[in-house]
């Protein structure tokens, strides 16, 4: 009974640890950057998200100082999660997780400015050779954007001049005439660039030049796109743009180490997906969140975890340690069934002892029969006494077991029969009468 208790206490502690390792909060790094833009404030909604939510997977951002640092922070180890630019390299360690957001390119002319002269008009990106142009935001990947747009339309990019400023110095760029046109890239919904199509808009409206050449490009580049900026996104009257323009597109995605446990890619793609609806409210950017292409050629290949949790094959915690308990169980057993042997083995003096004993009380029992001497037979019970009580203890230590016990029950029983039988017979015997010797008197 101890040896049951203990294993059954030993199961029971096993599958406890088990599901509390299994179940207990995970910390993941996520590299994200740069500060204060858009990715870093999803990023932050959701660390507080799942902290109040007490979910299994929690959040510690790492702050850099872009896309392309958070995917080396991926790469050489120091972050869990990273969230990248699809068109930037991507390491080789990276697993995709979801896409944060799609980006589109949006190129336009500023209005013209009242009392100063324009230029030749421009209508086409390839008129835009010997041109400057301004770029939004200071990261070189949208330099590298502009000219794989330029170099599809046969402008050498050599012959262009480019300027990257920050969104504040728009309207003057504008009103100087420093720049003939301007790329963004952002969500289509991005306030940044549509503060910038303002800003450079303000005494006329602005002309959007179509990347008619997107499915091209998306051909020979698969980081990019064939997108569409739609009719009026931009607001304004008359509307901007005034109808549908053809452009190019990208994604910002969230991605994990390849070697990431798939159980926690999969536990944090879930809590991803639970708290976003209740994002949107206070933050409208949580809405662009979607689930990572699980095809075999995406650009960026998809982490397991999230490939499961997307085809809703996500095991749960009996299916992932079913294996671990079963075998478990199965050593535990194998390791009584051992237990038992050794100690069997260990007593088997006494069971030889028992089995010599109970021998000889079959020797005593057909001596017993033929016996005529009651001290011979007393001595024989008492001697039969010693080996009950040495069987007995054998007994209770466990050298023998219930059929061996009812075996010496049996034989001790035709002892005690023989021996009263035999008392009884010797009893009945009368004793033969003393002669006396008769003296005769003359």
């Amino acid at each position: 009974m101890l040896v049951v208790l203990a294993g059954m206490l030993a199961i029971v502690a096993t599958v406890a640890s088990g599901y509390y390792f299994a179940m207990k909060p995970v910390p993941l790094r996520i590299a994200v950057g740069p500060y204060n833009s858009d990715d870093a404030k999803v990023v932050q909604a959701l660390v507080q998200a799942f902290s109040r939510d007490h979910t299994r997977v929690r959040l510690r951002p790492i702050v850099t100082d872009s896309a392309s640092a958070s995917a080396k922070a991926l790469a050489d180890g120091y972050a869990d999660l990273a969230i990248i630019r699809g068109d930037l390299d991507v390491p080789k360690n990276a697993r995709a997780v979801a896409t944060l957001r799609k980006n589109v390119v949006v190129l336009w002319l500023p209005g013209p400015v009242k009392g100063k002269k324009s230029g030749p008009k421009i209508t086409r990106v390839a008129q835009l050779a010997g041109r400057t142009i301004g770029v939004i935001g200071k990261t070189p990947a949208n330099i590298n954007l502009l000219n794989i747009v330029l170099r599809q339309y046969g402008v050498d990019p050599e012959k262009v001049t480019t300027v990257q400023f920050s969104t504040t110095e728009v309207a003057e760029a504008a009103k100087d005439q420093k720049v003939d046109a301007f790329l963004a890239a952002g969500p289509v919904n991005s306030k940044i660039t549509s503060d910038a199509i303002t800003a450079s808009s303000r005494d006329g409206a602005p002309t959007f030049l179509a990347i008619d050449a997107a499915e091209a490009i998306a051909q020979n580049f698969p980081m990019y796109e064939a997108s569409e900026i739609p009719a009026g996104v931009f607001g304004g009257s008359p509307a901007r743009p005034d109808d549908d323009v053809k452009t190019i597109g990208f994604s910002h995605h969230i991605v994990a180490r390849q070697s990431l446990s798939d159980t926690t890619v999969a536990a944090f793609t879930r809590q991803l997906f639970a708290v976003r609806q209740q994002l949107i409210t206070d933050f409208p950017l949580a809405a662009k969140i979607e689930t990572p292409d699980t095809d075999k050629d995406a650009v960026v290949p998809v982490h397991p975890g999230a490939a499961a949790y997307v085809d809703g094959e996500e095991k749960t915690f009996l299916d992932r340690y079913s294996d671990y308990i079963w075998w478990s169980l199965m050593g535990l057993s194998a390791v009584g069934s051992a237990g038992a042997w050794f100690a069997s083995f260990m007593k088997r003096d006494e069971r030889n002892n028992n089995t010599s004993q109970r021998d000889r009380l079959l020797d005593m029992l057909a001596v017993a029969r033929n016996s005529n001497s009651l001290e011979e037979l007393d001595g024989m019970q008492a001697e039969a006494d010693d080996i009950l009580r040495a069987t007995l203890n054998c007994f209770e230590y466990g050298a023998i077991e219930d059929g061996t016990l009812t075996a010496f029950n049996i034989a001790l029983e035709q002892f005690h029969n023989a021996v009263a039988d035999r008392k009884a017979l010797i009893g009945m015997v009368l004793p033969e009468p003393v002669r006396q010797n008769r003296v005769q008197i003359v």
